[in-house]
C-alpha cells in the first residue's frame, strides 16, 4: 500500500492583487521505506506541498483542487482536532527556518519532552532520557548538558538538528524533510543522511525531502520530482534524473551546481523555458550606482581586517559561586589576516566558531580577549557611536537566516533603503527608492518584490532581500554568512556570480563563512578550516583543495558530495 499519496494539488493564494497559484495539478507518491526528492528554484512551490500535507499552509493559502491520502484515509478534509493527532505521530516534519519553528522562550529539553510525552507517552523520565537519547543521535555534544539550554545558545546548524530531533522523536511513519540539511556542515550532514537512511530501511519510514541540494538528492533519494514554477515537469528514479534527465529546464538546473572538482571563472546559469531566448541582462558595474566612487577616508595600505589572538567565551552554566560556572570556548586564539579585494573563506563544522568571528568584527559580540583591526583602525577600543558609524557603512553583513534578520512590519522597499536613508547615501527619497528597486532587480526579485513584506517570499526570496539590504551602503567589506545557504542552484549561481563582479569591479573584501566546499572552492582566494574555535589550517583555495595538510581538513574534503559523479553516469 502507498504510504503518502498526493492527487492534482491545486493550491492558491488569493489577494488584492489576484490570485497567484503557487502549486497546479501536482501528483507524487511516497512508498514504505522511500526517499522521495522534490527539487526546483525557490518559489517553485516546494515547500507549500509539504505544507499542505499537514494542514499548515498560511492564510490565505488554500487547497483549491486536490487530495492528500495517508494508507489510503483521506486526511486533507480531516477537522483540525484530528490533524493535530496526526502531526508529530504519523507525521513528522522538519522545517525550512530553525531558529523560527523553536520556541525562544523554552528551553530545548521542555520542547522535546513535551512532544515524546504526548504522542509516546514515556513519563518524564522517560521522556528526558528519549530527548538526550535524540540529540546525541542528531550528533550534538554534551546533550545531557545542552538540553536544559535554549535555542538562542545553539549556532544555526546546531538548531536545525534540534529540529531534526524534533521531527524523528516521536517515531513518525512519514517524514517530511523541508531543507533539513541547509544550515548543516558537511560532517553533520553526511550524519544526519546516514540516520535518515537507516530510518527508511530500518522502520520502513517514507520521507519527502525537499530540497535543493543536489548533493543530498543524489546521496538519499530514490526518486526526484523537479517543480518549475508550481507545475511538476519531470519525475523519475534519481540516477536517470541526474545522470540523463529529459526535461530542459532539469537539464539547465543540474547544469548549475558548483563543481567540487575544479574552478569555474563563472557559474553556469539556469536559463528559464519561457524566457530562454531573452537574454539576461549583465549588470554595467562601471556605468552602475553601485560602481560610484567610495570615499573611505583613508590611505591604508597592508591588510583590511586583521586579527590577533581573538578569544570568545560564553557562559554556559550560571552560577552564584564563579568556581561553578561553566563557560564555551567558542573562539580561542584565533589570527587571521584578510587583504583588501580578496575573498577569504571560513569552512568548520557548526558550532566550530565560524559565524562567532563574524559577529566580533561587525560588533555584534564584545571579544573577551585579542584585536580587531579594520584598516588600521583597532575596533576594539572604539568607544564613540558615531566614529562606529563610519566603520559600520563599511561593513555589512549578511545573515545565516534571512527571516529573523528581516522586520516583518516593514515593506521590503523599506527594509532595503533604510541603511540609504540612515548614511545619506541618496539625495532624495525618490532616488533612494530608485536605488532600492534597481537593487531588487539584480538580485533576482524584480522591482515589484519592493511593496510586498518578508512573509510573502520564500526562504530563497527572503535571503535575496538580506543580499540587496548589505549591498546597499556600497560596502567595502562584505561578511557573508553562509550566504547562500537558502538559495537553490539558480539563484545561487545568479547571486554568486553578481558578488564575483562586485569583488572584481569595485576591489570588495570578503570574508565568505559556508559549509558547501564547493562553493567555498569556487568563490574564495584563500580558506581559513576551524574546528572546536581554532583555526586548523589556513592556505591559498587550490591548495586545500588539492593538498590538504592537516587531518580535519582530509576528514572535510572526504565528505564532500560527490553529486558529479551521479550527474555523468
Amino acid at each position: 500500500m502507498t504510504l503518502l499519496e498526493v492527487k492534482d494539488l491545486r493550491i492558491e493564494f488569493p489577494s488584492r492583487r489576484g490570485t497567484m497559484v503557487a502549486v497546479d495539478k501536482v501528483s507524487l507518491t511516497v512508498n514504505p521505506g522511500e526517499v522521495l526528492g522534490v527539487v526546483g528554484e525557490s518559489g517553485a512551490g516546494k515547500s507549500t506541498i509539504g505544507n499542505a500535507v499537514v494542514g499548515l499552509l498560511e492564510p490565505p493559502g488554500r487547497m483549491a483542487n486536490g487530495e492528500v491520502y495517508l494508507e489510503g484515509k483521506r486526511i486533507d478534509n480531516l477537522p483540525e482536532h484530528e490533524m493535530r493527532k496526526l502531526r508529530g505521530r504519523r507525521i513528522g516534519m522538519i522545517f525550512q527556518d530553525p531558529l523560527t519553528s523553536l520556541d525562544p522562550l523554552q528551553t530545548i529539553e521542555k520542547q522535546l519532552v513535551e512532544t515524546i510525552d504526548l504522542h509516546l507517552q514515556l513519563g518524564e523520565a522517560g521522556s528526558k532520557k528519549r530527548a538526550i537519547d535524540m540529540l546525541r543521535q542528531v550528533g550534538i555534544p554534551d546533550p545531557e548538558m545542552r538540553v536544559k539550554q535554549y535555542p538562542h545558545q545553539f549556532s544555526g546548524g546546531m538548531r536545525q538538528r534540534v529540529v531534526i530531533a524534533l521531527a524523528l522523536c516521536a517515531e513518525p511513519d512519514v517524514i517530511i524533510a523541508d531543507e533539513p540539511t541547509t544550515a548543516l556542515d558537511v560532517s553533520i550532514q553526511a550524519q544526519i543522511l546516514e540516520l535518515i537512511k537507516k530510518l527508511c530501511v530500518e522502520k520502513n519510514v517514507g520521507m519527502l525531502i525537499i530540497t535543493h541540494d543536489m548533493g543530498v538528492i543524489a546521496d538519499v533519494t530514490d526518486r526526484v520530482a523537479v517543480m518549475y514554477r508550481g507545475n511538476m515537469v519531470e519525475e523519475g528514479p534519481t540516477a536517470k534524473i541526474l545522470g540523463n534527465p529529459d526535461h530542459p529546464y532539469t537539464q539547465s538546473l543540474i547544469s548549475a551546481v558548483p563543481r567540487p572538482d575544479k574552478r569555474l571563472d563563472r557559474f553556469p546559469l539556469v536559463e528559464y523555458i519561457e524566457e530562454a531566448h531573452e537574454p539576461k541582462k549583465e549588470l554595467d558595474i562601471a556605468t552602475h550606482w553601485l560602481g560610484q566612487a567610495r570615499d573611505f577616508g583613508d590611505a591604508h595600505k597592508g591588510p583590511l581586517i586583521k586579527i590577533e589572538n581573538l578569544q570568545m567565551r560564553f557562559l554556559s552554566k550560571n552560577s552564584i559561586f564563579p568556581s561553578r560556572r561553566v563557560y564555551l570556548d567558542a573562539v580561542k586564539d584565533v589570527s587571521l589576516e584578510i587583504q583588501p579585494g580578496e575573498i577569504f573563506g571560513l569552512v568548520g563544522e557548526s558550532g566550530s566558531g565560524k559565524s562567532t568571528i563574524a559577529r566580533l568584527i561587525s560588533g555584534l559580540y564584545h571579544p573577551a580577549g585579542g584585536q580587531i583591526s579594520f584598516a588600521g583602525t583597532d575596533l576594539v577600543g572604539i568607544k564613540s557611536e558615531k566614529q562606529m558609524d563610519h566603520f559600520r557603512r563599511q561593513m555589512q553583513m549578511i545573515f545565516q537566516d534571512p527571516f529573523s534578520s528581516l522586520n516583518p512590519r516593514m515593506r521590503v522597499l523599506d527594509i532595503v533603503a533604510e541603511p540609504i536613508r540612515f548614511h545619506g547615501l541618496a539625495s532624495s527619497k525618490q532616488e533612494g527608492n530608485r536605488i532600492v528597486r534597481d537593487l531588487l532587480d539584480h538580485v533576482g526579485l524584480g522591482e515589484a518584490a519592493a511593496l510586498k513584506y518578508p512573509h510573502e517570499f520564500s526562504g530563497g526570496q527572503r535571503q535575496r532581500i538580506s543580499i540587496a539590504r548589505a549591498l546597499a551602503t556600497r560596502p567595502r567589506f562584505l561578511i557573508c554568512d553562509e550566504p547562500t545557504s537558502a538559495l537553490d542552484v539558480s539563484i545561487q549561481a545568479q547571486i554568486l556570480n553578481l558578488l564575483k563582479d562586485l569583488q572584481a569591479e569595485l576591489g570588495l573584501t570578503m570574508l565568505f563563512i559556508s559549509h558547501d566546499l564547493p562553493v567555498i572552492r569556487q568563490m574564495c582566494d584563500r580558506v581559513g578550516v576551524m574546528r572546536h574555535g581554532q583555526l586548523c589550517e589556513v592556505g591559498e583555495t587550490e591548495q586545500i583543495f588539492n593538498d590538504p595538510k592537516h587531518d580535519y581538513t582530509k576528514h572535510l574534503l572526504e565528505l564532500m558530495p560527490k553529486f558529479s559523479n551521479v550527474a555523468v553516469a
